[in-house]
């Protein structure tokens, strides 16, 4: 035999290499992590592509519930080995993370003619630049709990509506508008023509203590940048400024903080002021 012929394969075909799996990418900023973020998603009707479920919590009793709404949505559910997660920047996934659309933003003409049972006030939180995605989610959540009828951020220079903040806002950012817009001060000139008042938390001397600010209003409240505060230009478009007293040593509070008190001040307010 001639040791340099090739031998005659078997099958006509030449034998193809196996093809190589294509490894599923993730983005990021279209996640939703955390059992209660996703739970909340699924419950707003979000349009979510897949869930992927940690394969060990696969019989978890907790997620029972998610898992059975995901599958009356009908939605894919993926359960995944652990080292899928480390795939996943975020730690606090807890084995469940889903992937929806991109976040779909209100415009504000939009959030301005949102119909309102009569007589009811309107409640608009504005965030001047904060771009710590924890403080945004979780104002978020303090809007969406006390009834406001939306958030207004800035198209730049700040956190948008991404994974971090969703899992912050603990689901709340499914269930209140949201809109984006390119300027703040624009912005606030179009509230004040549709006859919203504007109030901006400040630490000056000049703004009104929390306890002599009339919140009960049709009302935008604007909460400044972490450590800058509000800017120049956002603060001259305000109506009235509204500080928190301070009586200990520190000077101010967290941004996401001074919003709850502000906010459910004004909710306090507004109740009050509906009592015989």
């Amino acid at each position: 035999m001639d040791r340099h012929r090739r031998p005659v394969k078997k099958s006509g075909a030449p034998r193809r290499p196996p093809p190589i799996a294509r490894e599923r990418t993730l983005d990021f900023d279209d996640l939703i992590y955390g059992i209660h973020a996703v739970g909340e998603a699924l419950s707003a009707g979000e349009a979510l592509r897949v869930v992927h479920v940690a394969l060990d919590r696969s019989k978890d009793a907790g997620l029972r519930a998610l898992l059975a709404h995901a599958k009356e949505r009908e939605v894919r559910v993926r359960f995944e080995p652990r080292g899928f997660f480390e795939r996943v920047p975020f730690k606090a996934h807890q084995g469940v993370v889903a992937v929806g659309q991109p976040f779909e933003y209100a415009s504000l003409h939009d959030l301005l003619a949102r119909p309102r049972d009569p007589g009811r006030l309107r409640l608009i939180v504005v965030l001047d630049h904060l771009t710590d995605p924890h403080n945004v989610g979780a104002i978020i959540r303090t809007a969406e709990a006390a009834g406001a009828d939306g958030v207004v951020l800035p198209a730049r220079r700040s956190a948008g509506v991404n994974a971090t903040v969703r899992k912050a806002a603990a689901g709340a950012a499914a269930h209140i508008p949201i809109a984006r817009v390119p300027n703040i001060a624009d912005a606030l000139r179009a509230m004040k023509k549709a006859g919203i008042w504007i109030a901006g938390a400040d630490l000056g001397e000049a703004a009104l203590t929390l306890t002599a600010a009339d919140f009960s209003r049709d009302l935008a409240l604007v909460l400044g940048a972490e450590g800058a505060g509000l800017s120049t230009v956002v603060r001259r478009e305000c109506d009235y400024l509204v500080r928190l007293p301070m009586r200990g040593r520190v000077a101010s509070l967290n941004v996401s903080v001074a919003a709850a008190i502000l906010i459910y001040e004004a909710l306090r307010q507004r109740e009050c002021s509906l009592r015989p």
